[in-house]
């Protein structure tokens, strides 16, 4: 993924209701949901679904197909992997990098 593709996915990823729609796709895998009800799902009203959907196709993170009368939208794992792998490819200097460790709830994180 180039530097470019990387920015626009992050670009539409850094919006509440896009973030959304796409963790619910990547939740629902290949078969994806239909416009409607990922809006019915996250509360998003249709007259915003349809510029939020355009967006995370435009940067190639979801995809859309046709069934029936109905259009699917699904999480298109190749530039979920890719952005993945974008951010992560220089991790550590290269060294192994250490395992994420949960912290407990009495831990002040911010210090």
């Amino acid at each position: 993924m180039d530097t470019k593709d990387t920015i626009a996915a992050l670009a539409a990823l850094a919006q509440e209701s896009r973030l959304a729609v796409f963790r619910l796709l990547v939740q629902l895998g290949p078969e994806g949901m239909a416009a409607t009800k990922i809006g019915e799902q996250l509360g998003i009203a249709p007259s915003s679904m349809s510029f939020h959907l355009k967006e995370l196709v435009h940067a190639n993170l979801i995809a859309s197909r046709h069934e029936g009368r109905f259009v699917i939208y699904s999480a298109n794992f190749s530039t979920m992997n890719a952005l993945i792998g974008f951010l992560t490819e220089n991790c550590c200097g290269g060294n192994v990098c250490s395992p994420v460790v949960a912290c407990c709830p009495s831990e002040d994180v911010r210090s």
